[in-house]
């Protein structure tokens, strides 16, 4: 079994499946509510991106904003959805209802995250993209 929950042997075998990508996906979230900056590292990959409302962030950029502690105290992720974009690679969007430390209300967001099988067998995060909810209309 790997540091991300699936063995090299099951992700080989068979494609990735939603509950197998929640579970990758929570490790990071879990993250967060520990401050732990090593899981968080461990699930992204080396060339990770994120795109988020404040614009671009790097491995290095997501992890190093866990150096303060924990950056979310409680989060439930729902309405979830993959899609296989290659054997190796797959897709999983959801709704994330989370609440940051001092907030007295939780927030939300739509998540994509792409998740790539390396060369050793562990599937690590490459892209993430967060949406916070709205009401606006898409153009």
């Amino acid at each position: 079994m790997s540091a991300s929950g699936v063995s090299s042997a099951d992700a080989s075998d068979r494609a990735i499946t939603l509950d197998e990508l929640l579970d990758l996906e929570r490790a990071v979230w879990r993250a967060l509510v520990d401050g732990d900056s090593g899981a968080d590292a461990a699930a992204l990959d080396d060339d990770f991106l994120g795109l988020y409302p404040s614009g671009y962030a790097t491995k290095d950029e997501h992890v190093d904003q866990l150096l303060d502690g924990p950056t979310v105290v409680s989060f439930e992720l729902s309405d979830a959805r993959s899609v296989a974009v290659a054997r190796e690679a797959a897709l999983l969007c959801y709704l994330a209802t989370y609440r940051r430390p001092g907030a007295s209300v939780d927030e939300q967001m739509w998540v994509s995250s792409l998740w790539q099988r390396s060369d050793d067998g562990i599937w690590r995060n490459t892209f993430s993209q967060d949406t916070p909810v709205s009401d606006h209309a898409v153009p």
